[in-house]
């Protein structure tokens, strides 16, 4: 895609204004960074709270009688199972079993939010629509016309507080659990208000139209505590916490069990679902290869795509890798053969063409203060 083909975010002038270093990232021009720099904008997020721009996200509205019982049969995950304001996170499946996505899928009284990955936006619809022949209902993009805030930290909670105003008979935003969401106003402006997010921290996600982007974005820096965070810190935050990010850590030729999702994979729920059969034998035989964290004793930064060797063969490729900004060490994942693979294990990724030793650890690399 060429550069005059990206699109742009609502938010797209603000991020410039700010001095953000723009760059392409799935169709958008988004920010990778601000003058603060990654590491800053990192910290924020585990020290304080952040805000991320996050509109390039595709939402989907699914209507009809049939809408549980259809997302149910493309997913790994049990929608049925979902109460009315909650949210699951699930994969997007192919009858072999591979992801064709990862994804949320929201519970309202009366229809369905899927919420997507821009890179797979078109991917996702033409699959979702391959398979929607006997079943009564909608799909409907809402993407483009949809803004998206994360506001993500220890201190977003309090932040997001200051400007809510939920209505009765909603849930108040002091009850809304992890992985639950409830429907009033910030700033003014009716929002879902979601509390999850892709950093390993407290927050809320901001669903709300457009055309009022700037203003929300305007009234919670108003704060004078949010620090503005990109893409870079994003995926940092995302890695620490052992979160996969579709492209690397899983794709079109990889199944749920093996990106280490099983939690995701509901084999007892009801009706057929794509992939079901794979998957139930994958459960029952062992998986040939499964994910793994990993990390080195010596200062070398893993990358993505740097070779990975087992017993002298390459088996593969490091799918994320960073010096992590909160542990202060590399962390890296990649696939290593076998279905399970013990914490302690050794093998090695070639750096510039010589073998570092690294170290199978216990995935997430990072969990926040006081959680389990």
């Amino acid at each position: 895609m060429t550069d005059s083909a990206l699109k742009r975010t609502p938010l797209h002038d603000v991020h410039v204004a700010l001095g953000a270093k723009i760059v392409p990232f799935a169709g958008y021009e988004m920010p990778v960074n601000y003058p603060t720099g990654i590491t800053v904008e990192h910290k924020a997020v585990r020290e304080a709270c952040g805000m991320f721009d996050v509109s390039h996200m595709g939402e989907v509205i699914v209507r009809g009688p049939d809408a549980v019982r259809f997302i149910n049969s493309v997913t790994s995950n049990d929608v049925a199972a979902l109460a009315v304001g909650q949210v699951h996170y699930s994969t997007l499946l192919r009858a072999d079993g591979t992801i064709v996505d990862d994804l949320l899928v929201y519970r309202f009284a009366d229809h369905l939010m899927l919420v997507i990955n821009a890179s797979n936006r078109d991917k996702d619809l033409a699959h979702l629509e391959a398979h929607r022949a006997g079943f009564d209902c909608t799909l409907t993009d809402v993407s483009d016309t949809t803004a998206l805030l994360a506001i993500q930290g220890p201190e977003a909670p309090a932040i997001v507080a200051a400007l809510a105003d939920v209505p009765p008979g909603n849930t108040p935003l002091d009850a809304v659990k992890y992985y639950w969401f409830t429907e009033g106003n910030v700033a003014g402006v009716p929002c879902i208000i979601s509390r999850t997010g892709y950093t390993g921290e407290l927050g809320f996600e901001l669903y709300f139209e457009h055309t009022q982007a700037a203003h929300v974005w305007q009234a919670v820096m108003a704060s004078g505590k949010v620090t503005p965070a990109g893409l870079g810190c994003r995926d940092t935050l995302r890695l620490e916490a052992g979160m996969c990010l579709y492209g690397n850590e899983m794709d079109d030729q990889v199944t749920p069990l093996e990106a280490g999702l099983g939690w995701l994979v509901k084999l007892g729920k009801d009706g057929p679902f794509l992939g079901r059969a794979v998957l139930e034998r994958q459960k029952a035989q062992g998986t040939s290869r499964t994910l793994v964290g990993f990390t080195f004793d010596e200062r070398a930064i893993p990358r993505h795509g740097y070779p990975v060797h087992v017993d002298g063969q390459v088996v593969g490729e490091v799918r994320s890798g960073t010096m992590s900004p909160t542990l202060g060490i590399p962390i890296g994942t990649a696939y290593l053969p076998g279905s399970a693979v013990p914490v302690g294990t050794t093998f090695a990724v070639e750096i510039r063409g010589k073998p570092v030793t690294a170290r199978v650890v216990k995935l997430p690399f990072y969990k926040r203060p006081g959680k389990a």
